[in-house]
Parts: structure tokens; sequence; C-alpha cells
């Protein structure tokens, strides 16, 4: 075995092909075999969630009519087991009713082919899928690698080390208390993370400047918004919480940066991420100052409301949703 037979396997797609007939897995083992795919056959569900379970499958074609556990519901379950991660499954049904459609739909199936099938279709639907997997898997690498990078600029820094991971806990379970969707939940989550990425286009010696900043210091600190915008943008996945990254220092009263944007037009995201921003800034050690208690910062924030800094509403929940935590004190920061 060559130095780079695992890398060539390993690239080469596996489809896992269930029905309850021998001779129709047979079948189509052979022509996706002569395809150029691996390919794992199971003659029922126990064996096809064993198989998923152990090897590396990429796509599913599974019969619906099949005794005990179906199509329908096996497809259900390996979505389910997949987690997040994008696994396409296309079912093979002689049925064409639109209620039978309708319950593929909702079981999660990606595709379906008609019995007989014509194989050609069925190839061409299969490699269109895998290749809509390939995408999001790249997707997902870029995604990963600059959230990886935001934390990992923190941490050269020992004042802010942690700051978008708690900023991004706390905003979530912000929105969570809201009783915003949890798409809104997995947005705000990135958005907490990316916050302040534009940073790292920012000298360290700037960031960690113990002295008061001059003029235009401060002006080159207040870019790091929309650097972190521009960082961003190139990622498809990253367009809904762009605006959180930009305006995220607004003020209510319109006297923020960078775009000078009042009340409501500064994204609801934005204004929940300036709230708990500023929460974190307050109860984390500074280089000009200690840090202050959750209780301390929580009554600071309120009598501040008036103020013109953040949407007196919002910050009227999020009070709401911090002061029982205050007494108890927030683990995270013990």
């Amino acid at each position: 075995m060559g130095p780079f037979t695992c890398l060539i396997e390993k690239e080469t797609p596996s489809i896992l092909v269930v029905d309850d007939v021998q001779s129709n897995l047979e079948l189509m083992e052979a022509v996706f075999l002569k395809e150029g795919f691996n390919v794992y056959t199971a003659l029922g569900a126990d064996a096809a969630i064993d198989i998923f379970g152990r090897y590396p499958v990429d796509l599913a074609v599974l019969d619906v009519m099949m005794p005990g556990v179906d199509g329908f519901e096996l497809c259900s379950r390996l979505k389910e087991t997949s987690d997040k991660r994008y696994f396409p499954v296309i079912l093979l049904t002689a049925l064409s009713d639109r209620k039978s459609k309708i319950k593929g739909l909702e079981s999660g199936a990606d595709d379906f082919i008609s019995k007989p099938f014509d194989t050609s279709e069925l190839i061409l639907k299969i490699r269109s899928l895998l290749k809509l997997k390939s995408l999001q898997e790249e997707l997902d690498h870029s995604e990963n690698i600059i959230l990886t990078l935001a934390v990992a600029m923190e941490a050269r820094d020992p004042y802010t080390k942690g700051h978008s991971t708690r900023v991004s806990k706390l905003s979530t379970d912000f929105v969570s208390f809201l009783g915003l969707s949890e798409k809104d939940r997995d947005e705000m989550k990135k958005a907490g993370i990316l916050h302040d990425i534009g940073k790292i286009c920012l000298s360290e010696s700037l960031l960690q400047k113990p002295g008061p900043l001059t003029k235009e210091e401060c002006e080159l600190i207040k870019t790091h918004s929309v650097l972190g915008e521009d960082l961003c943008r190139p990622l498809v996945s990253m367009k809904k919480i762009l605006p959180a990254i930009r305006h995220h220092h607004e003020r209510w009263d319109g006297k923020g940066f960078p775009d000078g944007l009042t009340g409501r037009d500064i994204p609801i995201m934005a204004r929940i991420l300036s709230i708990v921003d500023s929460f974190d800034a307050m109860v984390s050690v500074r280089p000009y100052r200690d840090r202050r208690s959750v209780k301390v910062t929580l009554e600071t924030m309120k009598s501040e409301r008036p103020l013109g800094q953040w949407d007196t509403e919002l910050l009227g929940y999020f009070l709401e949703m911090m002061s029982p935590l205050a007494e108890k004190g927030l683990k995270i920061y013990a």
C-alpha cells in the first residue's frame, strides 16, 4: 500500500444503500461501484444504523417500503444522528402521491427517485448532492478557522482573554431569554465570538497600551468594527451577522460608531451585543482599573439606563435576566 492510498480512499465518496430485497442491493451496488463510489449495503434499518455509526458514509439511498422501520423513519433517524453535519438522503419509492412526498420532506429527505428508477438520473442527483455536501464542509471549515482565530487573538492579551467567548455565551443566553428562535441563537453565538475580530488587524502595542490613548489612537481602535465586517464578508454563512459586527458600538442616542445610527435603526443583534459587551467589560479586569462585581455592574447599568447608550427596553430585559443570577454569582465570572 502506497503512502497516499489512505488519502485517496478517504476522498472517495461512500454511499449507504438500504433495501429489504437482496437483489436490489446487489444491482445498486454494482451501479455505484462502476461509478467509482465506495458502497455499503444494508438489508434493513438496524444494519444501516450500525454501518452509519462505524463507517464514514457521505450519502444514503433508502428504499421507502421496508418492513418494520420504513425509509421515512430511517431517514429521520440518520438525519438526527448526523446532528448539524449535512448528510444527504435520497428516497427510492414507488409511491407518487402528494401525501407520501410531504412525509418524505418531513423526514428530512433531500431528493426522491421513483421506481423503476433511471440509473443516469440517480447518479446525477447523487453527484449533485455530494457536491453540495462538499461545499457545506468547506464552509464549515472556513467558519471554524475564523472562529478559532478570534479566540486565539484574544489569548495574546491577559486583559481580554476569554472576552468574546463570554460575550457569545451570555448573548446566546439573552437571546433564549427573549424567546427568539434557535437559528437566532446560533447566529448570536457566532456574532459574539466574532464581534471584535477586526482587532486582529491592529497592532498589539496599541491594543495593550496601558496609558491613555491619543485621539488618533482612539480613532484607529474604532475601525475594528468595520475591519471585522470586512474580514467576515467573504463567508456567505456570515452574511446575517455582519450588521452585528459592524454596529455593536452604535449608541441608542446616535453618538456611537461607525455610522452614528440611532434607536431601532441599529440592528437588534448589535443592540444585544452592545449591552453584553459593556457588561463583560465592566466585570473584567482592565489595565486602568480592577474588576467590578456583577451586582455593582448591574446597578451601574441600571443607573445609566436613561443616558442614551443602550436600548432601554432590551436593557430592562437584560437586568431582569441577570438579577437573580447576580445574587448567586455567575460561574463564568467567578
